[in-house]
Parts: structure tokens; sequence; C-alpha cells
């Protein structure tokens, strides 16, 4: 269901534009995630004099090609993953961001390319559920393609992307900084050891389900979706040991009506209030620079830009170079 927040008449730098949009489309993927990203991004741009924003999803990539090819953009910004947003970018399908209006000089310069920056960056951590495990706990990726050690189904995620690949090399012993180029025979390989034991999971609340139930009691998670059961009292392990991370970005696709309005929306929300705030709400770290000293250090301690001293950073432009090829070799796979 869309949510809209109602433009408010404050003076500011909006309300002094005359030719400004009324409304503005931000499309993401739905859930605990999107309502974050309405409540400390949307909201407070409204707030501060900025149109109304129309929240829809989910994000899906094939409709953003659609509307930009026929010239009939409805979405004036998406939350999308970082490697699509630098492969969407060089195919043409999206607006080059003003950095005279996004300050990009206090963004996590991993994640800004000419078309995209960050919204947020996570980890995909091992997680386990106690009660299946009330002796050895698991600590290593190794040991999550322990089925011997550590029995039971495992669940990781679904569709291709960065992340699993990565576990399953450096499970098999590949040094991180030997990761890439990506060697998907070796991976594979690995992979096939436990694939008998594989419960997929295709979205966050599914991820949580399976692992509160002991219906998948080991798996790689998004580290946001561990923290927020703890939030709920549920016992969860978390291990992060080798966090692989990643991150989602925003973008303007080509053609839209609001680019203006896109623009400042994409400042306000990476900006150090904004990213602060969203962060504390969703458990993924900020990308503005400036976000940590505005939040509660005991908060700061469980994101994963804590967890940097043991964190592997995927190749967000490796992916997006060979995206395609990837995917399809993983989609193969699965249905073996």
């Amino acid at each position: 269901m869309r949510k809209t927040f109602a433009a408010l008449a404050i003076a500011g730098t909006f309300a002094t534009t005359p030719a400004f949009a009324q409304e503005m489309v931000f499309t993401s993927w739905g859930g605990t995630t999107q309502d974050a990203q309405a409540a400390h991004w949307a909201a407070p741009f409204t707030e501060k004099g900025g149109p109304a924003v129309t929240q829809d999803g989910p994000t899906d990539y094939g409709k953003i090609k659609a509307m930009v090819e026929a010239g009939a953009v409805t979405w004036d910004v998406v939350d999308v993953e970082y490697d699509w947003a630098l492969q969407a970018g060089a195919q043409g399908l999206l607006e080059p961001l003003d950095f005279a209006v996004i300050d990009k000089t206090k963004l996590d310069p991993r994640f800004v390319s000419d078309y995209a920056v960050g919204s947020f960056y996570y980890s995909f951590v091992l997680g386990w559920n106690p009660a299946n495990f009330p002796d050895a706990k698991p600590a290593t990726l190794a040991d999550l393609f322990d089925t011997a050690k550590f029995p039971g189904k495992r669940t990781f995620y679904k569709w291709s992307a960065p992340g699993v690949i990565e576990a399953a090399l450096l499970a098999d012993g590949v040094k991180p900084e030997e990761l890439y180029p990506l060697d998907l025979d070796r991976a594979f390989k690995k992979l096939d050891t436990i694939k008998g034991d594989i419960i997929w999971w295709e979205g966050g609340a599914q991820s949580q389900q399976l692992l509160a139930s002991g219906e998948a009691p080991i798996g790689f998670f998004w580290n946001g979706r561990l923290a927020a059961l703890q939030a709920d009292g549920q016992d969860v392990g978390i291990s992060w040991d080798q966090n692989i991370t990643a991150a989602d970005a925003l973008v303007v696709p080509k053609g839209t009506k609001n680019k203006d309005a896109a623009m400042k929306f994409i400042a306000e929300a990476t900006s150090a209030e904004g990213q602060a705030a969203f962060a504390a709400a969703s458990g993924y770290a900020p990308i503005n620079l400036g976000s940590a000293e505005l939040m509660d250090p005991a908060v700061r301690a469980t994101l994963p830009d804590a967890q940097t001293a043991v964190q592997v950073n995927a190749d967000m432009a490796y992916w997006a170079e060979h995206r395609d090829e990837i995917g399809t070799r993983w989609y193969a796979w699965q249905a073996e």
C-alpha cells in the first residue's frame, strides 16, 4: 500500500521555488527498511518544505528500464542494489547526480559514483539459533559449511547478489584479498557440498522466520534482520568474522520530471541526521561520515561500520561488470 506524507507549507528552499513539484515518488523494497526510510528521510524532507513523498515499491529493475525506454518515468528516486546502479548508470538508464546539491564530500567514498550514492550499507553475517546448538557455537564461515559439526538446514539469500559466492570461497580457504576475480568453479563446488541442506530465503522477513523457528537454525543473513530479532527478544547468535559488506544505493531514473526534487530528496536522505536516524532504526550502517557522532555509542557498536577489522568488502564494480553472467550461472545451478 502506498503511503503519502502531506507537504507542509513551511518557508525554505522548497517553498520559495514556484515551479517545484507538489509530489514525488520514492520506491524501495518494502518492509521495515522502507518504513524507516519513510519515517527518517521522507517525512523530514516534506516537513522542511519539500514536496509530498509517495512511497511505492517494490523496486523492479525491469520496470525502471521499461519506464526510461518509453519516456514515461513515474519513479523519481529508487533504492537499488549498488552493483546494479553502477551497471545501469553505464547503460544510460540513470540521471547523473547533482553534487552541487548532494554533498558527496561527507559520504563514504566506497559508495559514491556519478549516478548513485549509497543509501546504507549492510553486512552478510553468520547467524544461528542457540537452541539448536547448546554446546559448540558456530564462529566462522567454514562452520556454516560443516554439516557434521553443526547439523541442520542452512539458509542463504536466493537471488544472485554479492555475498553467498564470496562466503563459499572464504569458507574454502580463499584469502579476502584474493577473492576477485571470483573463482565460480570453486565457489559452486563448495556450495555443492551443502546444496541438499539449503533453504533459500527470498526476503528479510522470511530469513527471520526460518531462523527463529529453527527450520534453518544456521545461515547467512543481512545483519539488520538479526538485530531486529534481538530487539524483539529472540536469542540469536551472530558472528561478525569475515562479515561481507554490500550496499544499497539511491538513483534517479533518466527522464524523471521531478529531477530537482529528487536531488534534494537524496541530499536529505544522505544527510548526517537522516543517515543516523535510519541506521538506529534499521541496524544498517550509515554512509554519511558524520552520522556516527550523532548516534548512541551502544547502537553504533552493533552496526557494520564498527566491524571493519574483520570485514570483507564485496567488490561492487566487479559485480556490476559481471552481474549478468554470474546471475545466469547462479540460477542454472539452483535449478539443477
